[in-house]
């Protein structure tokens, strides 16, 4: 599913305009990248939570010169869904 079958559903469901459709989606999934970018978590009740998950600096092999490298520490949402998502999917 992409944002714009979200907006559309919206639009059938709330009777907004496509365009109102749209920014509200939008700020929605902007507000949630801010707050993880702040290093905030996002909890949406009985759906789940975005956290940020951080890595350290590590050692790997570039597979093509078999060469060791150093891969830099990095940063990347995670998701935890909620029991009642789980338990719905199953």
């Amino acid at each position: 599913m992409t944002k714009k079958e979200i907006a559309e559903i919206v639009i059938n469901t709330e009777n907004l305009s496509k365009a109102q459709s749209e920014r509200i989606i939008t700020l929605i999934f902007d507000e949630i990248a801010k707050s993880l970018k702040s290093g905030e978590e996002v909890s949406i009740a009985n759906f789940g939570k975005f956290s940020v998950a951080a890595r350290d600096a590590r050692e790997g092999i570039n597979p093509a010169t078999k060469a060791k490298i150093t891969i830099a520490a990095s940063k990347s949402a995670k998701f935890k869904q909620a029991k009642q998502l789980k338990e719905s999917l199953n």
